[in-house]
């Protein structure tokens, strides 16, 4: 039970998270990707943020992570990475914003995160070679 209350404490949290930081709204997203027009880099301290906590988590929990070796980088996932970039910069969303951005019952955002389910559905039934 203790790790369930923990665990929602920790998602409602990351999304407040979101919704504090802009990461929710779209057209804030493709505001920071757009790094030839109207550029707003303020999102990039909300990605030293999450870096700073990150550090101090990982000096906190003591566990070694091991480091990838480049027998794990492999097709899949550099074409996984790839798609993930294309539709995060066309939509504007990547899925913990998107599944926090359901609050708002918008139609891009409900959209988009039925895509996200179906393309994770996709995957499980696509054979692997």
């Amino acid at each position: 039970m203790n790790a369930l209350l923990s665990a929602l404490g920790a998602g409602f949290l990351f999304g407040i998270g979101l919704w504090v930081s802009g990461m929710a709204n779209p057209k804030k997203v493709l505001g920071f990707l757009d790094i030839t027009g109207d550029w707003d880099a303020s999102l990039m301290l909300v990605m030293g943020g999450a870096v700073a906590v990150t550090l101090v988590g990982f000096r906190i929990y003591k566990t070694k992570i091991p480091a990838p070796t480049l027998k794990d980088i492999d097709f899949p996932l550099v074409a996984g990475a790839a798609i993930f970039g294309a539709g995060w910069g066309i939509a504007g969303y990547c899925p913990g914003p998107a599944v926090t951005a359901l609050s708002t019952l918008s139609t891009e955002s409900v959209v988009f995160v039925i895509a996200m389910i179906a393309g994770g559905l996709l995957h499980k039934i696509i054979p692997k070679t």
